[in-house]
């Protein structure tokens, strides 16, 4: 991936493409990319569903490869749901597309200038943008049909429905998957609404006939790769369970853990989890759709295949498997264990594009006002279409979690700077709590996963319901996850090495041969630690202080059976979890003294990218170490030219000799 797409939707004469080096955003992809874009060039005090804001969809970097289960890609922006950073993860064909057309980022930026609806199609000659105002108020599926009739089911759709277009705070983008059907969604943090404030209600990528991407070094490459399938296939959850159940799997473990957050986690343990759990929801997909139903992939070249398809009593398609998040919100949460009224809500949220955590939630902030009653599947469904309708209601319920509490005075709300924490109650898996806490996602779970930590002994082993290295977890957890964030291979991979281990060590090799980077332990944590101090230094910039990372009161307080625990990690461990020079003196016991891992950039034109690294690391004057002989080729200058065009001021010191000495060292301090 060498380029990065630019479309100004608010041009001279109407919306243009442009096409780009990658420049300083070299190497990056994913998160990493979304990230660092939207830091660099979004004003963090600006209107979400404005014009100064941006969307950045990016591939992961082994997307558009023969890497197994590579398929990922992020879509960045300043959300309007939390009001910070964000970055929303799918699955689908897009990542694979745009890998393949070489596109390591599609930036759409600019001020919409009416209410016309665009659609942008990409492919090997470009971009081409034209009006498709016929589409308005279509559903994900309906729409997917129509663009099916037009350029056949080969190529990928990015689209938003109802929700989106009006620009509701809860709304996706929804990515298809490998049988054209709008099932992936960048789901958490509004993704949708910025879409439409721009005017673009659908995304063509075309790649047919494009070959993959290649490797620096094929035959390590392949070597790597194939190390890692196998040890993926033997692994008991990415092998056996994942493919099995799905993420459904989990709900057996959180509720006996005390950690199913039910009846408006009134209760950490529900006796009709069995009825909306991993082994029943893959009965009845078998049953109705075919041995082998409830094993599916997102994406192509997907090895877990952990997404089913469900169907009806009539064996016609719904939607796809379920996810254990939406099990829970729209089941579990609301009282409601029928899975054919949880598949139609979970159809229903990908037809309009909305995320199931946020809808689930909401519905139940209905039940907590007295609108529902516990139990109420006609009822959700019902409330649910009012947002497909467009009406007044609708717009509401539309708007997420936290502004439907605010609407009705409920009190009782599971929100993280303004968005729906996901399916691990705090009180009951602690380390979940402060990664809800302290994450600058929000109440997002994949942002800092730490149920390995509790049930399987990750580094570092807490006990679920302690108190102290919670946030030691959390922290390690967030690290890696921003940076498998930004790879393109699925977050569950991570599963396969809690009995695998090796799976960490295949992956980063099959980095290292087909980048050409030296992928390690090392420089895959820093690269997570340098994501993560962009997002909080953005989420600063917005106004976010210590107190947005605080959980909400009322889990300090109610206690939450069957263990009746409260949220009570301490203020003081919350603050610890970004201070990653501890994280990391506690890691290594024994050192007294270490720096955060170094960021070693390496490449072609990287002395670009200094200064914004710097700045991302709070720096502000920085010492530039190095000698006469750097110095009188130009090659210092190379890089002064790059700070002095950031204005970032600096000092130099070029005495260092080839052994250097205490002399050296000393001269060095005194700079």
């Amino acid at each position: 991936m060498d380029k990065i797409l630019r479309i100004d939707i608010g041009a001279d004469g109407g919306p243009k493409s442009s096409v780009e080096s990658l420049g300083r955003y070299a190497t990056l992809g994913g998160r990493a990319m979304t990230s660092t874009v939207i830091w660099e060039e979004v004003d963090p005090t600006c209107d979400p569903l404005g014009p100064v804001n941006k969307l950045v969809i990016a591939p992961g970097i082994m997307s558009g490869t023969q890497a197994t289960t590579s398929g990922r890609l992020s879509i960045g922006y300043k959300s309007p749901l939390t009001k910070g950073i964000k970055e929303s993860n799918s699955g689908g064909q897009g990542s694979q597309y745009l890998a393949k057309l070489g596109y390591a980022a599609v930036i759409i930026e600019g001020e919409r200038r009416d209410d016309t609806l665009y659609q942008i199609v990409i492919n090997a000659d470009g971009a081409t943008i034209t009006p498709c105002n016929e589409y308005r108020m279509l559903g994900n599926y309906a729409l997917a049909d129509k663009i099916k009739a037009i350029f056949g089911d080969k190529v990928a759709l990015f689209s938003i429905g109802q929700a989106g277009e009006q620009l509701l705070a809860n709304s996706t983008i929804a990515v298809t998957d490998p049988e054209f059907r709008p099932t992936r969604h960048a789901a958490r943090g509004g993704a949708g609404a910025v879409l439409g404030s721009k005017g673009i209600k659908a995304i063509i990528v075309d790649a047919k006939g494009l070959p993959l991407r290649q490797p620096a070094d094929a035959e390590a490459f392949k070597k790597a790769n194939k190390a890692l399938i196998n040890s993926v296939r033997s692994s008991e959850y990415t092998g056996k369970g994942l493919p099995a159940y799905g993420s459904a799997m989990v709900a057996d473990i959180t509720n006996e853990m005390g950690a199913f957050p039910a009846l408006g986690a009134r209760q950490g343990s529900w006796e009709h989890v069995e009825k909306i759990s991993g082994p029943a929801l893959a009965a009845r997909e078998n049953e109705r759709g075919g041995e082998g139903s409830a094993t599916h992939g997102c994406h192509s070249g997907c090895l877990i295949r952990c997404s089913g398809l469900y169907y009806d009593k009539k064996r016609k398609f719904v939607s796809k498997q379920p996810e254990y998040e939406t099990l829970w919100s729209h089941g579990g949460y609301c009282g409601i264990h029928d899975l054919d009224a949880i598949a139609q809500l979970d159809r229903m949220d990908d037809d309009f594009g909305l995320d199931t955590i946020d809808m689930g939630c909401t519905i139940g902030m209905l039940i907590e006002a007295g609108e529902l009653e516990l139990g109420d599947a006609e009822g959700a469904i019902a409330a649910v279409a009012e947002i497909g309708k467009g009406t007044e209601k609708g717009k509401l319920l539309g708007s997420g979690t936290a502004a439907v509490a605010k609407h009705y005075g409920v009190e009782r709300v599971p929100v993280m700077k303004g968005q729906a924490m996901a399916a691990y109650d705090p009180r009951a898996l602690k380390g979940m709590g402060v990664t809800y806490a302290t994450s600058p996602m929000g109440g997002d779970h994949t942002a800092g996963h730490t149920l390995g930590n509790h049930l399987h002994k990750a580094i570092p082993h807490v006990d679920a319901l302690a108190t102290d290295n919670q946030w030691l977890a959390s922290a390690i957890a967030q690290i890696s996850g921003a940076a498998f964030d930004s790879t393109g291979f699925c977050l569950f991979m991570a599963f396969g090495s809690l009995d695998k281990p090796e799976v960490v060590k295949f992956l980063l090799d099959s980095m290292s041969a087909f980048t050409g980077i030296n992928w390690n332990e090392n420089n895959f944590a820093a690269l997570g630690m340098r994501i993560l101090r962009m997002e909080l230094d953005f989420n600063r910039g917005a106004g976010f202080t210590e107190k947005d990372d605080r959980m909400p009161e009322w889990m300090m307080k109610e206690p939450l059976p069957p263990h009746n625990n409260v949220f009570d990690v301490p203020e003081e461990d919350l603050a610890r979890v970004h201070n990653h020079t501890d994280v990391i003196l506690t890691m290594y016991e024994g050192v007294t003294m270490a720096f955060a891992p170094p960021m070693a950039l390496m490449g072609e034109g990287v002395c670009r990218l200094v200064p914004d690294n710097l700045a991302a690391l709070a720096v502000t004057k920085p010492l530039i170490v190095t000698d006469k002989g750097v110095a009188k080729v130009g090659l210092l200058k190379i890089l002064t030219d790059f700070m002095d065009a950031k204005f970032m001021p600096y000092a130099i010191y070029d005495n260092t000799e080839p052994n250097p000495s205490v002399d050296n060292v000393n001269s060095g301090l005194a700079i």
